[in-house]
């Protein structure tokens, strides 16, 4: 247990008394962990905006039919609202369309020389069959084209998907640097009191006793930083998610982060603090055991 290495004895304590913080130690622990949480919660906000995706486009169909026969959308519309199972067709209007092109021609898409395809968003029910949908559509309309808008989203779902295993590989990585620089630490701190150590072990005491108060000392650390990134990083993410909860009200949205995802925030910087001090005692009993 993390307790059972912070609290010893008052004889145990006196015979390596703690002076207080290391700063370094505190300060890498510090950055560690306040990069694994900033990064940790940018993965779990990319789990949630691909899953708010997938949830609203998966039932979530476009007709779509030439400048040619545009005209015969309203045919398309009164087909697919037939079949059961449909909740909901909407007809986009071409001024909606050519607003849409503005953004890429300019004024340009305001010709009434440009032709513009006509289009019509479908919405069915869980469960439905979305293949009798596409067969009514062209029955009445062969030009029409039936497609899945999640089936235009696939890349940018793929990128999210590479965006989270990225952010879990860098809290791997910080993870494994946190746990490089405690070995760091263990071995500064025997280097250190090198003396007292020798003059413990020629009174008897064994390589687990003096681990034990080295680890009391890297765990008091370990847990300085960690507290002070944790707070640090909750700022930041408040102030980062109070604005992005607001967009995302406005956009009826859910929010960047659920209740689970709050929790597992709050367990990195515990994870880390137990990596740290299950190395440094690892780091410590072989040193010892070698050398001294």
């Amino acid at each position: 247990m993390i307790l059972d290495r912070i609290w010893v004895s008052g004889p145990e304590a006196r015979l390596l008394p703690a002076e207080g913080l290391h700063g370094p130690t505190v300060a890498v622990m510090a950055m560690m962990n306040f990069v694994m949480i900033i990064v940790a919660a940018a993965g779990l906000a990319l789990a949630n905006t691909a899953g708010v995706v997938v949830s609203g486009t998966e039932s979530r169909y476009v007709v779509e039919l030439p400048a040619a026969s545009a005209s015969d959308l309203p045919r398309a519309v009164v087909a697919a609202r037939a079949v059961p199972g449909v909740r909901r067709v909407s007809a986009v209007p071409q001024s909606e369309m050519r607003k849409t092109l503005e953004r890429w021609l300019g004024e340009s898409a305001n010709s009434p020389d440009l032709p513009i395809p006509a289009m019509a968003t479908i919405e069915i029910a869980p469960g439905a069959d979305p293949a009798a949908v596409s067969s009514a559509v062209h029955a009445q309309v062969p030009a029409a084209r039936f497609s899945a808008q999640s089936a235009e989203l696939k890349p940018l779902l793929r990128s999210l998907r590479a965006l989270q295993w990225l952010a879990l590989a860098l809290v791997l990585l910080m993870v494994m640097a946190t746990g490089a620089a405690m070995v760091l630490a263990a071995r500064g701190a025997l280097d250190t009191h090198r003396a007292t150590v020798e003059i413990m072990h020629r009174i008897g005491a064994t390589d687990r006793q003096v681990t034990r108060l080295f680890e009391r000392k890297i765990a008091t650390d370990a847990i300085a930083g960690a507290l002070a990134a944790t707070i640090a990083a909750a700022v930041v993410l408040i102030a980062v998610g109070g604005g992005v909860s607001a967009a995302a009200a406005d956009l009826e949205w859910s929010t960047p982060f659920a209740s689970p995802d709050l929790l597992i925030l709050a367990l990195v910087p515990v994870a880390a603090v137990i990596v740290a001090v299950a190395v440094a005692h690892a780091t410590l009993l072989r040193a010892l055991r070698a050398n001294l």
